[in-house]
């Protein structure tokens, strides 16, 4: 499939995605990326003291690790449930972050208003094109855009694979099986923009799960609990729970990651 293909597969598939349904399981299973990302942004862009928005920001992986370097934080999703997920995190953190239930396309922030915009596993949901004018105009000149990712890599791991296989069954058209962790878009996206300066990096981190861990992960895929009914999220689940315990039963499971990250900044 070209990646002009993928990308309207995605967008056609996005509009079934619900990321509400999986709130609970995503604030307790959900890895975020590892501290190695932010000590990377922080290299760029001096976090304590900055004025950041996490867009898409889910139940908070991204705001949270921002916060705790010292960055004033808003929060925004579309979906409320997840944004009060958030702040239970941050208050049990005695961290303040604010929330604000809004789209990545238009936030509510005013013009030039923001020094760091964090889209964490997010950027592919997006109308991109509008998504990066909208951060265009609240980023201060020089402030700067990163667009970050973090996947299980199903080529590099037999669980992750016999996983993608197994919610193909349960769900055949999922059309975001079989990711190399590689999302190039915002390359394009971001000076399209006007953007400059842009930089990708990347790197792997091997992530830690037990049995618990791995299924509570795959139940907040949009391939499973975003997108399919409560009844077949649990045969989906009773599943997996029986191949980890057949195929896989010793456990910590190290399964490869990829950090992705594309930043850039406003001229």
């Amino acid at each position: 499939m070209s990646l002009e293909s993928k990308t309207a597969a995605v967008a056609a598939y996005a509009r079934s995605v619900d990321f509400a349904r999986v709130t609970l399981d995503y604030e307790r299973y959900r890895p975020g990326p590892p501290d190695t990302l932010y000590d990377r942004i922080d290299a760029l862009y001096r976090l304590q003291d900055a004025q950041a928005i996490d867009v898409g920001a889910g139940t908070g992986a991204g705001a949270i690790a921002l916060a705790r370097r010292g960055a004033s934080v808003t929060a925004i999703d579309p979906a409320q449930d997840q944004l009060d997920a958030l702040t239970r995190a941050a208050t049990s953190r005695s961290l303040t972050i604010q929330t604000r239930p809004a789209r990545a396309e238009e936030t509510g922030l005013p013009d030039h208003s923001i020094d760091l915009y964090l889209a964490l596993q997010c950027w592919h949901w997006f109308d991109r094109p509008r998504a990066a004018l909208e951060a265009m105009r609240i980023l201060r000149p020089g402030g700067l855009i990163v667009c970050a990712s973090f996947d299980y890599l199903p080529h590099r791991s037999e669980l992750a694979r016999a996983t993608e296989e197994l919610i193909l069954r349960h769900n055949p058209n999922w059309p975001m099986a079989g990711g190399h962790g590689v999302h190039i878009n915002p390359l394009n996206d971001l000076p399209n923009a006007g953007f400059v300066s842009v930089v990708q990096f990347s790197f792997e981190h091997p992530q830690p799960f037990n049995h618990e861990e791995w299924r509570g992960r795959m139940r907040t895929c949009n391939g499973v609990g975003a997108s399919l009914d409560p009844a077949r999220v649990a045969l989906f689940d009773a599943d997996l729970a029986a191949m980890l315990q057949d195929r896989f039963p010793n456990t910590p499971i190290h399964v490869p990651h990829r950090v992705w990250a594309v930043t850039a900044r406003r001229p």
